[in-house]
């Protein structure tokens, strides 16, 4: 099991320097070897069962290639120095979260509302989502925003954390490894159903944990800064299953009620319009401050969930002794 101590560390690292460009990212470099390997195994002229069986095959070496790897390195540099190791160990775990980043994304689009500069709004937005933003209005980027936020909060930041906990830094890194085979793979048109399917449902098995882990602590959160948490609570029981994923409408429905907002509605993907259905109800209209309260949410969300863990593995400790 991971140190909660190491992890409180990380995430320090990750809020001072982020992602320094000086070191190669894990996810970069995952990135690379799945370009490499799917050019290697998928062809156009396979049956559907061999695009899945390759695909399968891609996703077990990608995932045990990223925790061999991830186990040697820690491994190596404990074998010349334990604080060598530390410092590697801190540094590899610090760049599976994406706490700074994902608030600093917020802020952005924030920002340039704030200066009612909408064209640069709609820029920054799209960065961090997958819909088409570029003609949408004030509100739909707002919600845009905020849709991400709260769906990130699991994929970038809750999920990686608990993974670490379970199996420490290299059980981390191949949650960031299954993340990004999705993100590259995942897609349900014609090119990749097959062949990214296993991709896809590994995704989703590795997120259900921790999406309603980040619905609780954001209904959690939503209570310290006088949110309405019995609306996050009750949205989320009510209209998580209605997302399309069977895990990111936990995150954002518990965001929505909290916030009192009504989050889903129409976006447009490649030009084509496509209807997502609501979560929440509308007591409110999007608000740009609604971008700060959501990243409080965030901040305390995370804080929340290592106090609980503390607790949890000091039990652990305590039972065992």
């Amino acid at each position: 099991m991971g140190s909660i101590y190491l992890l409180i560390a990380a995430l320090i690292i990750d809020l001072i320097i982020s992602d320094p460009s000086f070191l190669p990212h894990p996810v970069v470099l995952i990135g690379n070897l799945i370009k490499f390997l799917e050019n290697k195994l998928r062809k156009n002229n396979q049956s559907k069962k061999t695009q899945k069986i390759w695909g399968l095959i891609l996703v077990i070496i990608v995932i045990t290639s990223s925790y061999i790897i991830t186990a040697l390195i820690i491994r190596g540099a404990l074998f010349l120095n334990y604080y060598f190791a530390y410092i590697v160990n801190l540094l590899l775990l610090s760049s599976c979260l994406a706490l700074k980043g994902l608030v600093d994304s917020g802020k952005k689009v924030y920002s340039a509302l704030k200066e009612d500069d909408l064209k640069t709004a709609r820029k920054k937005v799209n960065m961090i989502v997958g819909r088409d933003c570029s003609s949408s209005s004030r509100e739909d980027v707002i919600r845009a925003a905020l849709e991400s936020l709260a769906e990130n909060t699991s994929d970038g930041i809750i999920a990686p954390m608990f993974f670490y906990l379970i199996g420490g830094t290299p059980l981390a890194v191949s949650y960031k490894a299954v993340n990004t085979l999705d993100s590259m793979l995942g897609y349900k048109n014609e090119k990749y159903i097959n062949f990214g399917r296993a991709a896809a449902k590994l995704d989703d098995l590795f997120n259900y944990f921790p999406a309603r882990i980040t619905g609780f602590s954001f209904i959690a959160a939503s209570i310290i800064f006088a949110y309405d948490f019995r609306a996050a609570f009750k949205i989320m029981r009510r209209d998580a299953g209605k997302h399309p994923s069977p895990n990111a409408g936990y995150p954002e429905a518990a965001a929505a009620g909290a916030l009192s907002l009504r989050f889903g509605g129409y976006n447009y993907y490649q030009g084509e319009q496509s209807f997502r259905a609501y979560l929440g109800d509308k007591i409110k209209e999007f608000e740009i401050n609604d971008i700060l309260r959501m990243n409080k949410l965030i901040y305390f969300s995370v804080l929340i969930f290592i106090a609980v863990s503390a607790i949890v593995k000091t039990g652990i400790q305590l039972l065992i002794l």
